[in-house]
């Protein structure tokens, strides 16, 4: 019989959250309070979002762990990202912790995302603690918030001892945190220790089977410039030494023998060196060159493998290839097809929710992933290591059920705007076969409205929701489920203005051209035939020559010195031209640059494919 025993000098904890709901700035306080860092060292905001990208973008992107020492006991930390397109980051977190922190914002209440990591958390059956966090401010509703997190334990089928849950309030930025409300508000406390208290009390200290072999589960990947791939693991019986020989229990369900090179556990933000890790602890090993995620490190004499980790399935895909356009070469150095595939087999290894499949075309693969976000940053990640890519538009990853129908993904949305756009939305929702769920009014202005949406209509919807709303909406989603293909989807109603030969651009041109549409190039800017230089304010696509000069004559016009004034070209970010492609259109994304351009460079081989595309499609409908 197993003799069961637990460390209690030890707990793993989760923090899970919608994103911008204040995870990152509460792990920054709980590292300053326990001391990580030495008096008078510079220490930077968001110290976990260590990527350039999560920055800029203001997002978590990798999940990461941090140590904090609070009186005797290490509490080793998970901080998750928010975002739903890095869901497989939080699911991976979850499986290396005994309790999780669920941060709520005391004004926005519980959102999809909200909804998506509580559903992991309860499907793992690990503890929660309710923080509600942002209580300073104005309109914060926190009794409100407090019921709206109730009904979600409800609506995801929480068991009784799940629902029973301790609730903290916290001000993540001020560094305090109580456990008393007065007339709806929480009473100000002066430091996290009413938040660590709990946490100690509530998360479960880890268990483990005192006479059970070594078993330690590898559930992400890390790489040191000097001692190669880590694996970050979480032991979960026996012990693991530095120098050790070991059984690796690898995914296809083969055992080889490795060697444990190096062995590290986290204080605070760093990696220290460690002779030996006991049950419960979060390590990271090295001197395993191909071990990768879900599998097992494991007791020589007695190889136990733990079961492979799965993740939910991609529901969106682009095609990656080299860039074709005549301007390929100018900016980056990574520009072959064995290149780029080297580099999405390189991706493939630390991310487990992404799927690169062969197309029909040596130089192109299908990428698929959990959302346009997801697949914008593997994109821009690249651009910035000087690789050189040609990006189609985002699809869906469709299924074929028993009665072969085709189903495809399905998003939950919930959007908060002021009463007045409330029309503007219904309106844009409808085109996108939305069905409204329920709407809210909180009696501040503000309505609440839950949307089911095919994932094809979100795509490209944001940039049009804060046009329509002014700056002033809010939209969030998250997978919901598949749903039988709801038909054709015209998301976009207006066509490209296409380049009809190479050059630089004039301001005569753009002058000419600003009143058909919006100009996405300026003066100067040199374009090639089947580029997109700008947005039609119909329809159809239009062939312009945007590199047409004045002709110069010897008669002397009345308003020849009138100031030309020109509207300013509107600039694409990577992830808006990614919304704004259409079927017959791809996006070059180099370095210093991000153009539009057509899949079929010229205007005849357009015609021909768009009649090619017709007769199929008559076909299929005859």
């Amino acid at each position: 019989m197993a003799s069961l025993a637990r460390r209690t000098d030890l707990r793993n904890v989760a923090i899970v959250a919608h994103v911008d709901h204040g995870k990152t700035t509460l792990v920054d306080a709980m590292l300053h309070q326990s001391g990580a860092f030495r008096a008078g060292a510079e220490v930077a905001d968001r110290v976990m979002d260590s990527m350039d990208l999560e920055r800029e973008k203001g997002i978590t992107i990798l999940a990461k762990n941090t140590a904090v020492r609070y009186g005797d006991v290490k509490l080793n930390i998970v901080d998750t990202p928010g975002h739903a397109d890095f869901g497989g980051e939080v699911e991976r977190g979850l499986t290396m912790v005994d309790g999780v922190l669920l941060l709520v914002d005391a004004s926005e209440g519980p959102l999809p995302q909200t909804r998506f990591v509580l559903r992991k958390a309860l499907e793992a059956k690990l503890p929660v603690i309710l923080v509600i966090n942002k209580v300073d401010r104005p309109d914060a509703r926190i009794g409100e918030v407090v019921d709206e997190v109730y009904e979600l334990f409800l609506d995801l089928d929480a068991d009784e001892s799940q629902i029973e849950f301790p609730i903290v309030y916290t001000n993540a930025k001020e560094g305090w945190a109580s456990l008393e409300l007065e007339d709806d508000a929480a009473v100000p406390g002066t430091d996290l220790r009413p938040l660590l208290d709990l946490l100690v009390e509530t998360i479960p200290a880890p268990e483990y089977d005192a006479d059970a072999p070594l078993q330690a589960h590898v559930t992400n990947l890390d790489a040191s410039p000097y001692v190669g791939r880590l694996a970050l693991c979480r032991v979960h019986s026996g012990t693991i030494r530095k120098g050790a020989d070991i059984a690796w229990c690898r995914a296809d369900g083969s055992v080889e023998r490795a060697k444990v090179g190096e062995l590290y556990v986290t204080e605070a933000l760093d990696r220290v060196d460690a002779t030996e890790a006991g049950p419960g602890e979060i390590i990271a090993v090295a001197g395993i060159a191909d071990v990768t995620i879900g599998e097992t490190l494991a007791d020589l004499a007695d190889p136990r493998p733990l079961p492979v980790i799965t993740v939910d399935e991609p529901s969106l895909s682009v095609t990656v290839g080299i860039n074709t356009s005549p301007m390929a070469g100018r900016d980056g150095d990574k520009l072959t097809a064995r290149q780029v595939k080297a580099r999405l087999d390189q991706e493939l290894i630390g991310n487990v929710s992404l799927r690169v499949n062969p197309t029909d075309r040596p130089d192109a693969w299908e990428v698929q992933g959990r959302g346009e976000l997801q697949l914008a940053v593997l994109v821009e990640l690249m651009r910035r290591e000087g690789y050189e890519l040609t990006v189609g538009q985002p699809q869906v990853v469709t299924r074929v059920d028993d009665a072969g129908r085709v189903l495809e993904p399905v998003e939950r949305l919930t959007i908060d705007v002021p009463e007045d756009f409330v029309g503007v939305v219904t309106q844009l929702l409808a085109l996108r076969k939305g069905r409204m769920e329920q709407m809210v009014n909180h009696g501040t202005g503000w309505v609440r409205m839950d949307y089911l949406v095919p994932a094809r209509g979100l795509i490209g919807f944001r940039t049009e929701f804060l046009t329509e709303t002014r700056g002033t909406g809010l939209a969030h989603s998250v997978f919901d489920r598949y749903e039988p293909w709801v038909g054709e989807l015209r998301t976009r109603p207006t066509g490209s203005l296409v380049a009809d030969r190479s050059g630089a651009v004039t301001s005569f041109s753009c002058f000419q051209l600003q009143e058909r549409g919006t100009l996405f190039v300026s003066p100067g800017d040199e374009v090639y035939e089947g580029m997109v230089v700008g947005e039609n304010a119909r329809a159809d696509d239009l062939d312009v020559n945007i590199v047409r000069e004045k002709h110069l004559t010897n008669i002397r016009s009345s308003t020849a010195d009138e100031l030309v004034r020109l509207v300013p070209a509107r600039q694409l970010s990577l992830d808006q031209a990614l919304e704004h492609l259409r079927e017959d259109e791809c996006v070059e994304v180099t370095p210093r640059a991000v153009r539009l351009r057509k899949v079929e460079l010229k205007a005849v081989d357009r015609v021909k494919a768009a009649r090619r595309a017709r007769q199929a499609a008559a076909g299929l409908s005859g």
